[in-house]
């Protein structure tokens, strides 16, 4: 009888998932790599999750992302919960370790942190305010991320005030609430602007927060990424911003989960990008 290594698992769980741009990513840099292992999308009813993530080590997987609409719930099924996913709310990492023992992360603030230096490495966080637009699982990411870089001060608008508010008592005294027909005032002299809200995407809302406040030496970011330049990127390049488009940190965010289920740090290179963007 032949004794065969077991082929590592790994995949993205959510409802919906076909959108998902995680297993081209993730079977990219398999590929590239030449490690033998699969990652697939898994569509998982929310009344399904436990029962699921408790079979999936057994089937031979190593770990899995989180998504839409199961990053909170996920909090309650691990055994291990991370300081700064505790801190965000949310999980979008499962690792299952060898001892049985389900340990969640969360990568989304290490993404957004990343992808920003990536692309503008003279960006200086603790220089001056951020302006955050939106307060969603995003925007809890972002926030976190910011204040461990060191940014004096967070401004956040956001259509619902009241989710705002909650940012603002969950995150402490550096987080400033403005209402949302003020967000265009609270980027007057914010250092960084980001926009973790789905307007501008592919089939939602336009962006239109008036822009006329920025700082021409800000570092402007979208979470968005479909299309990969939104108008708010492209009016905060015409204002002399430097400007960071959303893909980057969906591929920073992905590279500390792969290589701790497949032992290989990826490069977050053009090829990486241009494969996920289906070039």
């Amino acid at each position: 009888m032949t004794d065969h290594p077991r082929i590592p698992l790994a995949g993205v769980i959510g409802s919906p998932i076909a959108h998902s741009k995680s297993p081209i990513l993730h079977n990219h840099w398999l590929k590239t790599y030449g490690i033998s292992g699969y990652y697939v999308p898994m569509d998982v009813a929310q009344a399904d999750l436990r029962e699921v993530i408790a079979a999936l080590p057994k089937a031979g997987f190593v770990g899995c992302n989180v998504t839409i609409p199961h990053k909170e719930t996920v909090l309650g099924i691990a055994d291990v919960v991370t300081d700064r996913a505790a801190l965000i709310g949310a999980a979008n990492t499962l690792i299952f370790r060898k001892d049985g023992r389900i340990h969640a992360d969360n990568t989304d603030g290490y993404g957004f942190i990343a992808n920003v230096r990536q692309i503008a490495p003279g960006w200086r966080p603790a220089s001056g305010p951020a302006a955050v637009i939106g307060a969603g699982g995003g925007a809890r990411a972002v926030v976190a991320s910011l204040i461990e870089v060191g940014a004096p001060e967070i401004r956040i608008a956001n259509r619902t005030r009241t989710r705002a508010e909650v940012l603002r008592s969950e995150f402490g005294a550096k987080v400033i609430v403005y209402d949302w027909v003020q967000a265009g005032n609270m980027l007057e002299d914010a250092v960084t602007v980001v926009n973790t809200t789905s307007l501008g995407m592919d089939g939602k809302p336009d962006f239109r927060v008036p822009l006329d406040a920025l700082d021409p030496t800000a570092v402007v970011s979208d979470l968005v990424y479909t299309p990969l330049r939104t108008r708010f990127l492209d009016e905060a390049a015409a204002a002399g911003c430097t400007t960071v488009d959303g893909l980057g940190m969906l591929l920073h965010q992905a590279a500390p989960a792969f290589e701790r289920w497949f032992n290989m740090r990826p490069e977050i290179d053009q090829s990486t990008r241009d494969a996920v963007m289906g070039a």
